[in-house]
């Protein structure tokens, strides 16, 4: 005991004791410009949404820090110069309904693409992804001219159309990753026990896969409902307008239209998208989804 004791008291005399190394310039450096980087952006974008909000309260502001009088008079204005109701079921419609027909369209390609080796599966798996990559207005306007020819111009079905042309694409690139992590022996031991292939996916692989059509329908509605190139092609009367649509004409009538009745279009089409965005995630929540699918 007595030699135990003494061998540690020596060793412990003779540590070395640890030795903080020193923060190099370069990292620190490195860490105030990301962060103050962050900063300056997350401060840009606050300030720029506050001055919209508080400009569509305003009776008149120039130069003074905050408005001198506030006032809610433009609001009621905007629900006289717009059916402010008959935007926002517009809106919702379309992008409710692209965001299901993309799915239905997107979840065989997606599983196609995951599943099935074959030539020039590069080549087509770039031809989906192409309207996502080239500019929207080059496809969309001659398959607007189409739409108007046909008789689908001014209606909400062409609307849907137009748009379903970026975001099945949209949905096939969230929804091919989350079929490639399935485990494909789970499909072949469903068809070894007598199981057709419908069956097989429709009771093994689509429950697998709900996450994934969840988080491609979430991000796709969120989209949807911000689209304006193509519905703006399509949307050639009033009754077919969405909120980003009329934002536009608004803002392009800023000559005429007083810059707070803009604004508080604004602030509606902002406070509808952040209210998606917001129901949905308190039913959806994605990155829960990719960590229970990598779980498995």
């Amino acid at each position: 005991m007595t030699t135990t004791t003494s061998a540690t008291t020596s060793t412990s005399a003779y540590a070395v004791p640890k030795v903080k190394r020193p923060i190099s310039i370069g990292k620190l450096l490195g860490s105030i410009l990301f962060y103050g980087a962050i900063g300056l952006f997350i401060f840009n974008l606050l300030a720029m949404v506050s001055t919209v909000v508080i400009d569509s309260f305003a009776r008149s502001w120039f130069k003074t820090v905050l408005p001198p009088s506030f006032t809610t008079s433009w609001y009621s204005d905007l629900a006289k110069d717009h059916n402010l109701p008959q935007l926002l079921g517009n809106t919702f419609t379309v992008a409710i309904a692209t965001t299901l027909i993309a799915l239905i369209l997107a979840c065989p390609a997606a599983y196609v693409l995951a599943r099935k080796q074959f030539r020039f599966k590069a080549l087509l798996y770039g031809l989906f992804l192409l309207p996502m990559l080239i500019p929207a207005l080059v496809y969309g306007i001659p398959l607007a001219a189409l739409l108007i020819r046909l008789g689908l111009g001014g209606t909400l079905v062409g609307i849907v159309i137009v748009n379903l042309v970026p975001i099945t694409p949209f949905a096939i690139l969230i929804l091919t990753p989350f079929i490639e992590q399935v485990d494909a022996s789970l499909e072949s031991a469903s068809r070894m026990l007598g199981a057709s292939r419908f069956r097989t996916f429709r009771r093994i692989v689509l429950p697998l896969i709900v996450p994934g059509l969840l988080t491609a329908g979430v991000l796709a509605l969120v989209r949807t409902f911000a689209a304006f190139e193509l519905t703006y092609l399509v949307a050639t009367t009033g009754r077919s307008q969405t909120l980003a649509v009329a934002l536009y004409g608004d803002a392009s009538g800023a000559g005429i239209r007083a810059h707070q009745l803009v604004n508080a279009m604004a602030v509606v089409y902002m406070v509808s998208t952040m209210s998606l965005v917001v129901v949905a995630l308190i039913f959806v929540k994605p990155t829960q989804f990719v960590m229970s699918i990598k779980n498995r």
